[in-house]
């Protein structure tokens, strides 16, 4: 099959289960709306960023899984496939487990981090007391997600995700106006759709891989070797969330200590990265599955292809998305918003807008590369440099730049991702590759 064909076959099913991901908190905050009560809208949005805190650093679920799934595959191990998706489905299961142990802990941290109003705080912790009772279902999900990925099969997740999203509507509905469940109606049809999507993932497994489970067993997967594997490459993919997830707090804290007006700005150009990142996310996934097809395969040439191709349709995305907002940024700040003087505020900052691609691209497509590659050392000490690089412009940027100094430092953090990736695999993981 044609390279190209092969990316897109992994990249274009992935960017659609991406766009789906922002649907359940827009749901919930849609049907909270039409309550009566502003505070019930409030309590959704410190909900769901309350579950985004918690989930972010068990990203590792997804990504470790699919490095090491897709080269396996590539060594046609299938005992080595199962073993690691019993594996993280098991990590999964116990992570969850603790956040249940935990849950009291976790809320009361995260609600000091927060800190909403006295009317909002008492909704949150319902939410969040009905929500959290997911946690085994997403987060074994997200292990499956990452095994289908691996195994060249972006399309289960797609269906899981869209699944996910059409039970969520459903349920939330009939709970909160069949069953006058009110405000719980709707964590509890989340909760509902979440223990679906898990349902049905499964159901996938046995339908497409039924089979190989036959002759599996259960009692090798917790074995030291393949679990000494498993965790250190999800540490250093836990890690590299970790620094991920301090610079955007630093950032949302930094636009909240200038302002409401230039904490809205910065949110509204953020929906932009984020718009940007639905798309090359898909395409690093396509990195995650190919390239670690071909590492597992030994298959040099076609690794080499892979990642040149790879960073080939990185350029033409940030092209496409540079010219977008070269052109469209305020259109596409109209339909986020009708506030005429964020608008406004926000044109001020037009031009790192346009950079977020151009700086950002190669970052995301090196991440699927190297995840691929189960490279994940390498992976974090680029992060932790890039992150690194963020703080020094930051506070050696004059105040006087104002919030301008803000976007440098992330733009500069952006780049540096993309630049010190690039160095590291040519003069250190190229000369690895090619011993294989």
């Amino acid at each position: 099959m044609n390279m190209n064909r092969k990316i897109l076959g992994i990249a274009l099913p992935a960017i659609v289960a991406n766009i789906t991901v922002p649907l359940l908190g827009l749901i919930d905050t849609s049907i909270a709306g039409h309550l009566g009560r502003t505070e019930y809208i409030g309590a959704i949005a410190v909900g769901s960023m309350i579950f985004n805190l918690i989930y972010w650093n068990f990203g590792f679920l997804r990504m470790g899984t699919a490095g090491m799934t897709a080269q396996a595959y590539g060594s046609t191990d299938t005992t080595e496939c199962l073993q690691i998706l019993a594996r993280a489905v098991s990590i999964g299961g116990s992570a969850a487990i603790m956040i249940l142990i935990l849950q009291q802990f976790l809320l009361w941290i995260t609600l000091l981090a927060i800190g909403p109003s006295d009317e909002v705080l008492d909704l949150a912790r319902t939410y969040f007391h009905i929500c959290v009772w997911g946690a085994p279902a997403i987060l074994m999900t997200m292990g499956i997600k990452g095994w289908f990925i691996g195994m060249q099969d972006s399309r289960s997740p797609m269906i899981i995700s869209i699944g996910v999203n059409v039970v969520n509507i459903i349920a939330s509905l009939a709970a909160v106006y069949m069953f006058d469940m009110g405000f719980k109606g709707i964590p509890t049809g989340t909760v509902i759709a979440e223990y679906s999507g898990l349902a049905y993932a499964i159901l996938l497994i046995r339908r497409k891989h039924g089979s190989d489970f036959r002759s599996f067993k259960w009692e090798n997967t917790l074995k030291a070797a393949g679990m000494r594997k498993f965790f250190k490459v999800n540490s250093d993919i836990f890690l590299r969330s970790t620094c991920l997830m301090i610079v955007t707090l630093f950032f949302v804290s930094a636009g909240a200590r200038s302002g409401d007006i230039t904490l809205a700005v910065n949110a509204l150009i953020m929906q932009l990265f984020t718009l940007f990142s639905y798309f090359m996310d898909g395409f690093a996934y396509a990195g995650e599955a190919l390239v670690g097809r071909y590492a597992g395969a030994k298959d040099l040439p076609m690794l080499h292809r892979c990642t040149n191709r790879l960073l080939c349709w990185g350029g033409i995305v940030a092209a496409a998305f540079t010219t977008i907002y070269l052109f469209g940024a305020d259109a596409i700040f109209g339909i986020i918003t009708d506030n005429k003087t964020v608008i406004a505020a926000a044109h001020e900052y037009h031009l790192w807008s346009v950079a977020i691609p151009l700086a950002g691209a190669a970052g995301f497509i090196w991440d699927g590369v190297y995840i691929g590659l189960t490279a994940t050392r390498q992976m974090l000490y680029t992060i932790a440099v890039s992150c690194a690089l963020f703080f020094t412009v930051f506070y050696l940027m004059p105040d006087s730049m104002g919030n301008n100094k803000l976007w440098l430092a992330f733009i500069s953090y952006l780049a540096m991702r993309g630049i010190s990736q690039t160095f590291v695999y040519r003069y250190h993981l190229l000369p690895r590759i090619s011993r294989l």
